[in-house]
């Protein structure tokens, strides 16, 4: 290659970036499910980066801070925005630190009924997913998100009556996919941090005395999705909660060894969804 093919390739590369840039939705604050609405924005909340951590907006039917009749999912509050900024943005510094990679300080709410914009999120992250309630147009919205090669992360939902909802979601998106527990030897638990030990990681909620887990969900799996390609595009963390390792990690209250794996664990999924 030449020194002007490679300069071209580059310019080509960031006018693809620039293009991408110009069609997603701008980042906006919405309400939070745990009531973090004064959360006060980082100084580079606007920086253009490499990575931007996307968290998927979704009706539900069980979790909200309104009486149900005035919920709406649109404008936060409700099962999506569980932990929501502050482990989204408590992961993003984390990231930052840990990694090479140049994300955004802030999250970015995605929300599949806003025509083509869920495109321009390759990875996106769901919290509560037990708890979602897709119309079809979203999953058919989603089906083809991952048929164009996106790749998703479900995490917090516990137990048979939480899991059975998130299948539905599954089924309605997929048909015929079914989840499967994923090897040790998958590039998932490898591929930054080598996470042969892994344990259930445990809410806040779960450590103020009683039952540190929801349902029936005493045991934690590592299970995903695979497409045609063997590649994991729906990676779920089923009877943990990653979102709480992320949210509290700044907490001295908060036993550090759920947020290491938390966080090491986000870290892996994260770079798996950027090379695979």
């Amino acid at each position: 290659m030449t020194i002007r093919t490679g300069l071209w390739s580059v310019a080509g590369v960031f006018l693809c970036l620039s293009s991408l840039a110009a069609f997603q939705k701008e980042f906006r604050v919405y309400l939070s499910l745990e009531r973090y609405d004064n959360v006060e924005l980082p100084p580079d909340a606007d920086e253009k980066t490499e990575f931007v951590f996307a968290r998927l907006m979704f009706p539900s039917t069980k979790f909200t801070r309104y009486s149900p009749r005035f919920a709406d999912w649109r404008l936060g509050g409700t099962s999506w925005s569980e932990d929501y900024p502050r482990a989204d943005r408590h992961f993003m510094m984390a990231l930052r630190r840990l990694t090479r990679i140049h994300a955004r300080s802030v999250e970015q709410p995605v929300n599949p009924d806003d025509g083509d914009d869920i495109f321009n999120w390759p990875m996106i992250y769901a919290g509560l997913p037990g708890d979602w309630d897709l119309t079809d147009a979203q999953a058919a919205k989603l089906r083809e998100y991952f048929g164009r090669g996106g790749y998703f992360l479900a995490d917090d939902f516990w137990g048979t009556p939480e899991w059975n909802p998130f299948m539905d979601g599954i089924h309605k998106i997929f048909g015929d996919r079914e989840p499967v527990d994923l090897p040790n030897n998958d590039a998932l638990f490898h591929i930054s941090y080598d996470l042969n030990d892994r344990y259930q990681v445990l809410g806040d909620w779960g450590l103020r005395g009683g039952r540190p887990y929801r349902n029936d969900g005493d045991t934690p799996y590592w299970r995903g999705i695979y497409d045609d390609k063997k590649r994991v595009m729906v990676a779920i963390v089923y009877n943990s909660d990653l979102g709480d390792s992320w949210e509290w990690a700044d907490s001295p209250l908060y036993p550090e060894k759920y947020s290491a794996l938390g966080i090491r664990i986000g870290v892996n999924y994260v770079l798996y969804g950027m090379t695979h």
